[in-house]
């Protein structure tokens, strides 16, 4: 069964800008890491693999840089009523981190709270998965490193991995190009110019449907970031704020094989960022 079937996923598409939001089921574990140099994160303390915390109740991903993570307030609100977080003697708090991307859209046009809630409902009516310039990947872009705009968006590829299996969701908005299997950039032709320095960030989520502990995630999230070394030239820069998180479901119901699930991992982030070259 691929493991997007277990972890529902919904998208908030505005001008220029939106949100996306996974959803996963209960007892979902996750870790994750940062690795470019201009993060916009919120809760990513929370996934060290030292933190107390090991469950986690939604992933946010949007437009909109540090203004958009209050999208993910919205996507908070709507899982408190619902009666889902960690339990505690005032009421359940929903595990929810947010991640985004600079695409542009700042103050009072990025996301926030109501648009978070309408991709959680989204993702919770069950509307098909699409990909491209969708959700957070909408007002992506890449290879600014050039000086000019080459096209981002949402991309997405699966795996099996031994009787587990592996999926990964990637928002594409790099300062660097999108690479193909051949070394070559994807991308040739480009849609304007490029800010210096600005618009960017890559955010990707790996998903398993096996039981992994919390380093175990946090292990295939380190993995991650090779897959983003693998179809981003350049990555990992001080303009970027690449960020990678990993969800372990359990829905398959077997232990996972932390090692070969590692070996896959850069294998479908890389195809994840190479899919959004179909979408454009």
């Amino acid at each position: 069964m691929s493991p997007l079937a277990s972890v529902r996923i919904g998208h908030w598409t505005g001008a220029g800008t939106g949100v996306t939001v996974l959803l996963p089921p209960e007892g979902t574990v996750g870790s994750g890491e940062v690795r470019g140099g201009a993060p916009a994160t919120r809760e990513f303390a929370l996934l060290e693999p030292a933190k107390m915390m090991d469950r986690v109740d939604a992933v946010v991903l949007s437009g909109g840089s540090a203004f958009g993570l209050a999208a993910a307030d919205g996507v908070m609100r709507l899982l408190h009523e619902r009666g889902t977080g960690f339990a505690t003697p005032a009421g359940p708090v929903p595990i929810v981190v947010g991640m985004s991307v600079f695409d542009g859209v700042l103050g009072p046009a990025a996301p926030g709270p109501s648009e978070g809630r309408a991709a959680a409902v989204a993702a919770l009516s069950g509307e098909p998965l699409r990909s491209g310039k969708v959700g957070a990947g909408t007002g992506a872009t890449s290879g600014k490193h050039r000086g000019k705009l080459f096209p981002g968006g949402f991309g997405l590829a699966e795996a099996k991995v031994g009787e587990a299996s592996l999926a990964s969701v990637a928002v594409v908005n790099a300062w660097g190009d999108i690479i193909g299997a051949n070394g070559s950039p994807v991308f040739t032709e480009s849609q304007g110019v490029a800010p210096q320095g600005f618009l960017n960030t890559t955010l990707v989520v790996v998903i398993t449907d096996a039981r992994l502990s919390k380093l175990d995630c946090h292990l295939l999230a380190q993995s991650g970031h090779n897959g983003l070394a693998r179809a981003l030239d350049p990555v990992h820069t001080r303009f970027d704020g690449d960020a990678v998180v990993t969800l372990a479901t359990g829905a398959a119901g077997i232990d996972g094989d932390t090692d070969a699930l590692r070996a896959a991992t850069p294998h479908v982030v890389a195809g994840a960022i190479r899919a959004i070259a179909a979408k454009t």
